[in-house]
């Protein structure tokens, strides 16, 4: 779809360079324009192919079965015996148009709306009294690709005491109020967001231009005030395995996978979208080639805007104090997992088959072992 509709779409619609890197590194991925090395069969059954090199883009669809394999394995070591919950920010569509257009301000200020409510309604004694620990993973998309930026968090229920010396359980069947939650991110969404305009970091032109006269800034931000925000919380995980999994489909995802695309002929292509205003039934859409791209690149992230953050005990700078004493009061002793070091020597298909068992050396002729021989060179473009 990229080689086929890229000229039209940039023609239609002069995107900026970063998302012509995205599109050109997509269209490239595992072809001959990346190079790559020449796979033949060790027990000599004759079998002998090319494998390209990947892009490595994040938000290529092929490019993140190992990342997501070592980032969830490395997460496995730092799960707690105790129940964790989901929990979903959302901006309203309202947003939209500033989100597009300031998108590092923005997804920012929802990562630390979301999180700061977490935290600070935790430590509450009227609700948990406790340090929690959360992960969170910012997704931009519905399952239309139309944007829809919202803040997927997996959040411990429970936490480590105020004072360090003791484990403090949640009540095990629901997390926090989410009429209260709902109300503390907007109100904190909307104060970030309030300063970054009076700071002048909003870039309020094209078709936000008219937000750059405080009037219509002012008439928009109460909008937004008197608005009830979406905050959803579901049921408990069942366990850690359960964690294991949800976070394994979620943090590497990118806006729409290959599989759902079940066809595409005329210019244009067809892939299953859930209907959620029809109780999440899967249903076919066809777009426009050109608008189908349109849709993907608007959920190009900036260049080193992290999309995957943690918080509380589950933060960096607690992993090995906060985290770790919550690890020893509730009995957990979880080893390090070798094959989830990006450092280690280790192959990245050897990493790859101990992490999900995907063995891609071996050899489909006779069921022997591939083994790389030579370096494959770069073909010039044209001829991919």
């Amino acid at each position: 779809m990229v080689r086929e509709h890229k000229e039209a779409y940039v023609r239609a619609h002069h995107p900026p360079a970063s998302v012509l890197r995205v599109l050109d590194h997509i269209a490239s991925c595992r072809t001959a324009a990346l190079g790559g090395h020449l796979d033949v069969c060790a027990d000599e059954c004759g079998f002998v192919r090319a494998s390209y090199n990947s892009c490595r883009d994040r938000h290529c669809p092929k490019c993140q079965g190992l990342a997501r394999a070592q980032w969830v394995a490395r997460r496995e070591q730092h799960l707690l015996p105790t129940p964790y919950f989901h929990v979903v920010f959302t901006i309203p569509a309202a947003l939209n148009a500033v989100a597009l257009r300031n998108q590092a301000v923005v997804y920012g200020i929802l990562f630390a709306a979301g999180s700061q409510t977490l935290l600070e309604l935790a430590r509450d004694p009227e609700h948990l009294g406790a340090q929690i620990g959360v992960t969170a993973v910012l997704h931009t998309w519905g399952s239309n690709l139309a944007l829809h930026p919202h803040l997927h968090c997996v959040v411990t229920g429970g936490g480590l005491s105020l004072d360090g010396q003791r484990w403090v359980p949640g009540s095990g069947e629901f997390f926090l109020p989410v009429r209260v939650m709902g109300a503390l991110f907007r109100g904190k969404f909307l104060a970030l967001l309030q300063r970054a305009y009076e700071r002048g970091e909003l870039d309020l032109t094209g078709t936000t231009a008219e937000l750059a006269d405080p009037m219509a800034w002012a008439q928009l931000r109460d909008t937004l005030y008197r608005m009830s925000w979406v905050v959803y919380a579901k049921p408990p995980f069942g366990g850690p395995d359960q964690v294991i999994a949800y976070l394994g489909r979620y943090t590497h995802r990118v806006a729409i996978t290959n599989h759902r695309i079940v066809g595409r002929s005329n210019g244009s292509v067809t892939f299953v979208v859930k209907d959620y205003k029809d109780g999440g039934k899967k249903k076919i859409l066809t777009l426009d080639g050109v608008e189908f791209l349109r849709r993907f690149v608007l959920h190009v992230l900036p260049k080193r805007f992290v999309r995957l953050r943690h918080y509380g005990l589950n933060a960096s700078a607690n992993l090995d104090t906060k985290l770790a004493t919550a690890k020893r009061l509730l009995g957990v002793d979880t080893p390090p997992c070798p094959a989830a070091d990006p450092r280690s020597p280790m192959p990245w298909w050897e990493r790859l088959r101990l992490l999900t068992g995907v063995d891609v050396m071996r050899c489909p002729g006779c069921g022997g072992r591939l083994v790389r021989r030579h370096k494959l060179a770069r073909a010039p473009p044209e001829v991919v």
